[in-house]
């Protein structure tokens, strides 16, 4: 291979590593704190937040709009005139010549559409950042802070409380969905709650196991976690629900307080409270699609379910969701609907309402079938009653809580021992080896890149068991350019040229360094499919250093010492004293 291609080679691999390492350089050094702040929020707190800052500047908007129409809209707004020009041309109409603040305005419809307009760009600013932080290289926990946590479920508990309400359940299927549907919950209210990119995974067969990076109140979380997801039926008022929906499309920017309560209560009845409609998305996540007014008297409570499954109607064969009441709820429900005939029913679970039908008739007998949606809408709804009826009783087993301070701590920690030890080696290779040790020098600040790169690449976490192997990396990376320059001095020490030299010296290093460099690779695979944790993490980075190292030094080092052999013509080798 001729050196051409080898130098095009090296560009297309740095090239490749730099769009690697870019999410990470633009999240860690390129994203405000307070964005970052918002972009580690969940999806439910950065939909709320863009919301009530799209309303606070349509506020602004027109306060400005107010005291003079024909004003040229503030600069941090400007990109509206764009906006607004292209619904113009959207509508079919002319786009003003002077785009003013009322201009502006009127190619909206409605308020609604000029926060939807605003909110929208705060969302989707949030959601790039969001989206880089997953693409670039994590903190774990011991270098960002947070805490992790083992949650046991007792599934025996749950299955002798199935039995005792009379239900025959199999065994092995009832733990399997018991734990799926816990997993479920705690998934939701971690999220709501708004930590950090949780982990949550099962462990074994009755153990959840919870990695929350980042601040995080140690009594919060529990009360979170061992908190029970609150299911009942709500009546919908629907003249109530139409007259909400309409104030609410034309004062859609001082509807609701940053805290999501209503400004004006007197709007909606005395009796009655504004709650979201969800429906989840194409991510599994709860997405709000629109509100209903509903009675603040709880119709049913979800704690009167024994069972919850998804069939199909007889007559239509569309799907329907089952579920079975016992005896007391059977009787308030048969009570209930018969008195409300032609009226909605929500099903109401943690304040969010994931369905309502139309009760047709009175319903007896604790049989119930809710039907009218297709089959994803009816496993999801499937999943929401059965919060009520899968009560797995939780308890924190294990609590680790690791301070921002410390990981603070542990960064600068393990930045300053990579730093140290490579300027010590450079500096060592510098004086030993001379002008051959500046090769090794240009080596070694590439093999960091690539193994920052790897990780950046595959998302992967790094933890200061991490970054031992790094430096680690870093001895076995100058250790194959040792065995390399002594070898070449073994050749020029037979009077060798310096080409002679060099790849005679290449190519009989070339086995030493890759039996060595095979099995510690071998070991570290071995390491990180066997391993756990902290283990797996330093095993990971030592492989990924390995491939590394063994590029610069018998590759990257090649290439410049014959660069500079047909290049600038050298006959000489500047590898050690009295050479």
């Amino acid at each position: 291979m001729n050196k051409r291609t080898r130098f095009l080679i090296l560009l297309a691999v740095l090239a490749i590593c730099f769009v690697f390492l870019w999410p990470s350089v633009s999240w860690y050094w390129g994203t405000p704190k307070e964005v970052q702040a918002l972009a580690l929020g969940s999806l439910e707190n950065i939909k709320d937040y863009s919301t009530a800052q799209g309303s606070q500047d349509v506020l602004a908007i027109k306060a400005a709009a107010n005291e003079n129409p024909a004003s040229v809209i503030d600069g941090k707004y400007s990109w509206l005139e764009k906006a607004a020009a292209k619904r113009y041309k959207r509508q079919g109409e002319k786009v003003p010549s002077s785009m003013t603040i009322g201009a502006i305005l009127s190619a909206y419809s409605n308020e609604q559409e000029l926060v939807d307009e605003i909110s929208g760009r705060y969302r989707d600013q949030i959601l790039k950042a969001k989206k880089r932080y997953q693409n670039s290289v994590k903190l774990g926990l011991d270098l960002s802070g947070g805490m992790n946590i083992i949650v046991k479920a007792d599934l025996d508990a749950a299955l002798e409380s199935q039995r005792a309400s009379g239900v025959e359940v199999n065994i092995d299927t009832f733990k399997s969905e018991a734990m799926a549907q816990a997993i479920e919950n705690l998934t939701s209210r971690i999220d709501r709650f708004g930590l950090t990119e949780p982990v949550i995974r099962q462990q074994g067969e009755d153990r959840i196991y919870i990695e929350m990076p980042g601040a995080a109140e140690a009594d919060a979380i529990s009360t979170i976690i061992m908190g029970k997801g609150i299911l009942n039926f709500r009546l919908v008022d629907s003249a109530a629900s139409d007259k909400f929906n309409q104030y609410y499309a034309a004062n859609a920017a001082s509807t609701f307080n940053a805290l999501g309560d209503l400004i004006d209560p007197s709007i909606i009845p005395e009796d009655c409270e504004v709650m979201g409609q969800y429906t989840k998305d194409d991510y599994g996540l709860d997405e709000r699609i629109g509100y209903l007014v509903v009675k603040k008297e709880i119709a049913l409570d979800g704690q009167h379910i024994k069972s919850a499954e998804v069939g199909a109607d007889n007559l239509t064969n569309r799907p329907e969701v089952d579920f079975v009441l016992d005896s007391e709820g059977a009787e308030i429900f048969g009570t209930f609907t018969g008195a409300h005939k032609g009226e909605f029913l929500a099903i109401v679970s943690d304040n969010k309402i994931k369905s309502y039908a139309r009760i047709n008739d009175a319903i007896t007998g604790g049989r119930v079938a809710i039907t009218g949606f297709g089959l994803e809408e009816a496993q999801n709804l499937q999943k929401v009653l059965q919060t009520a009826w899968l009560n797995v009783p939780l308890s924190v087993e294990s609590q680790q809580v690791i301070g921002a301070s410390l990981g603070e701590q542990a960064i600068n920690q393990g930045i300053k021992a990579i730093a140290v030890g490579l300027l010590a080696i450079m500096v060592f290779m510098l004086i030993w080896y001379k002008g051959a040790g500046f090769n090794a020098v240009v080596a070694q600040v590439l093999n960091i890149y690539i193994v920052f790169s790897i990780l950046s690449a595959f998302n992967l976490t790094l933890s200061l068991p991490s970054i031992a192997g790094m430096i680690l990396t870093i001895g076995m990376a100058v250790d194959a350019n040792v065995i390399i320059f002594e070898r070449i001095k073994e050749e020029l020490a037979l009077e060798k040229s310096r080409q002679a030299a060099l790849s005679a010296g290449f190519d009989n290093a070339f086995w030493a360094i890759m039996d060595s460099n095979i099995t510690t690779f071998i070991a570290a695979i071995f390491l990180s499919q066997l391993g756990t944790g902290s283990i797996q993490g330093f095993a990971v980075t030592l492989a990924i250093g390995v491939i590394s190292s063994v590029f610069t030094a018998l590759f990257v080092s090649r290439l410049m010492f014959d660069f500079r052999t047909d290049v600038f013509k050298s006959g000489r080798i500047s590898i050690g004293w009295g050479l």
